[in-house]
């Protein structure tokens, strides 16, 4: 695998530090006897400059070590990790800058203190093997940590919406898909092709596929089996990447290969401007205040929020995310996304979006089982029964839900509102999403409806294994975890009493 420039440069950097450092040299020492000036050696060492040969040879002269050593990839075994660290591209690839961090400055860090912190580094790359956890994931973890970090709310995406929307007179809602495709053939040079996917299986559950020809356009696959509202938003996140000027992308609606963390930020601009475009944020706030306002609980008026913008539940969830915290004032959310496979016991967590700290539940690598009283859940088991039955439940293919969830163990109370549908062109998958509130005082007055007796309240947990409720009848998985934890706290007991008993 070749190495990055970058990586090379990083690597000789910090090697030269520390030896630097273990012989107690100053910078100005190792000027004088190198003849290297002070502030070239401190680009050097902050990984922002590689010198020349003869100047290598110099240096490894005056710290005493050999040149090929030197410039080799190899760094001292307490190193090692940080060298690891560095060849996972992470911290090139990290746009460091958008929590306010410069890389010279993370390898300062990690360099003054190389023991301590290298064994927390190699603590994390431990842990990441243990989890199976891949470059890809951590940068989704990394887009989540963005996301809360802006509350979800980005004013220049939203600019940039409203003022393309001004530009090309885009005032009637829904959109059409007619409109965004002569946008995206008249003004970036598209064509819109919907046979072409369909000779190719493998791809059957790609909503589209990007050909890219020269400069800008080319020709989009658009699978023809897409509903009205996917379609309206793969084509208003292709706008986005080409009115954003987004070079470095995916190409396919879901990710095949990850290559950099700047193609996953990109991709979520571009989803953020499709959601924008589709439905507006003044558009969306006014509509949104009549529905919380309502004393009682009205799933169709969700429902028909979602006809009016012709938007999937996952869009209007999301949009919900967006425009909530910033214009209502409530802060303390979650999102979740589960995906179910028919006739299967099994319920997948694999998007999720917390803010303001609401942890629960949440993702995890250990298999456990989600509780299953959870709405989100119990929505997923309500759609199948309806598909398999009475099918004019579903006339939308979108049933809504809500539900009052108190955390066992916990004062803390969510009202969550669920969507489920099935998941399209993928066959027998569901999905379900789901907006949780933490219900606050604030909530309580804003949002109307919230203690209408029409919503059932539920104790629920986090998943079966680490769950107290050991009388749950729903319970999909034994609770070794508390009993595991019982036992320890009995054993920690009677060692209490032994040491009361006969202890000094």
């Amino acid at each position: 695998m070749k190495i990055k420039e970058e990586n090379i440069r990083l690597i000789f950097g910090v090697k030269v530090k520390q030896l630097r450092t273990e012989k107690k040299l100053s910078l100005a020492e190792v000027s004088k006897a190198t003849g290297i000036s002070i502030s070239y050696l401190n680009e050097i060492e902050k990984g922002k400059k590689y010198p020349k040969p003869n100047k290598i040879a110099t240096l490894a002269q005056t710290l005493e070590v050999d040149y090929d050593w030197l410039i080799s990839l190899q760094l001292s075994k307490k190193l090692a990790p940080i060298a690891e660290l560095i060849q996972s591209d992470m911290l090139t690839s990290l746009p460091l800058e958008i929590f306010g961090i410069e890389l010279s400055t993370l390898i300062d860090m990690i360099t003054n203190t190389p023991a301590k912190v290298s064994a927390f580094i190699s603590t994390l790359i431990e842990i990441a093997r243990n989890y199976d956890m891949s470059v890809e994931r951590f940068y989704f973890s990394v887009l989540r940590s963005y996301q809360e970090m802006h509350e979800n709310y980005f004013e220049d995406l939203e600019q940039a919406a409203e003022k393309f929307a001004k530009e090309h007179q885009l005032g009637d809602l829904p959109l059409s898909v007619a409109t965004l495709e002569q946008l995206l053939k008249e003004k970036y040079q598209y064509e819109i092709d919907r046979e072409s996917i369909l000779e190719y299986p493998i791809l059957k559950s790609q909503r589209s596929v990007l050909i890219p020809k020269g400069r800008g356009g080319g020709r989009l696959l658009l699978n023809p089996n897409l509903a009205t509202s996917q379609t309206l938003f793969t084509l208003g996140k292709e706008l986005g990447y080409n009115y954003l000027k987004l070079r470095n992308r995916f190409y396919t609606s879901s990710t095949i290969k990850v290559d950099s963390f700047e193609q996953i930020l990109n991709n979520f601009k571009a989803s953020y401007f499709a959601n924008a475009l589709l439905m507006p944020a003044k558009h969306f706030v006014t509509k949104l205040k009549g529905a919380i306002t309502l004393s009682t609980w009205n799933e169709s008026v969700f429902l028909g929020l979602l006809d009016e913008y012709d938007a999937s539940p996952e869009m209007f969830l999301h949009r919900l995310t967006n425009l909530v915290p910033r214009f209502f004032g409530l802060k303390q959310l979650f999102f979740l996304r589960f995906h179910h496979t028919r006739d299967n016991n099994e319920y997948e967590l694999n998007k999720e979006l917390h803010l303001a700290g609401l942890y629960n539940p949440h993702g995890n690598m250990l298999n456990e089982h989600y509780c299953r009283r959870w709405v989100s859940i119990n929505i997923l088991k309500d759609l199948e029964k309806a598909q398999i039955g009475d099918k004019s439940k579903t006339s939308s293919g979108v049933i809504c839900s809500a539900q009052r969830s108190q955390y066992i163990d916990s004062e803390n109370e969510y009202l969550c509102i669920s969507l489920a549908r099935a998941i399209n062109p993928t066959p027998n998958t569901n999905s379900s999403v789901t907006i949780g509130f933490l219900m606050t005082k604030e909530f309580k007055r804003k949002v109307k409806f919230w203690n209408d007796q029409a919503i059932p309240t539920r104790q629920v947990g986090v998943a079966c294994e680490r769950c107290s409720n050991l009388d749950c009848k729903e319970r999909a998985a034994e609770p070794l975890s508390v009993e595991e934890k019982n036992s320890t706290d009995e054993m920690q007991d009677a060692l209490n009493e032994l040491k009361l008993r006969w202890g000094s």
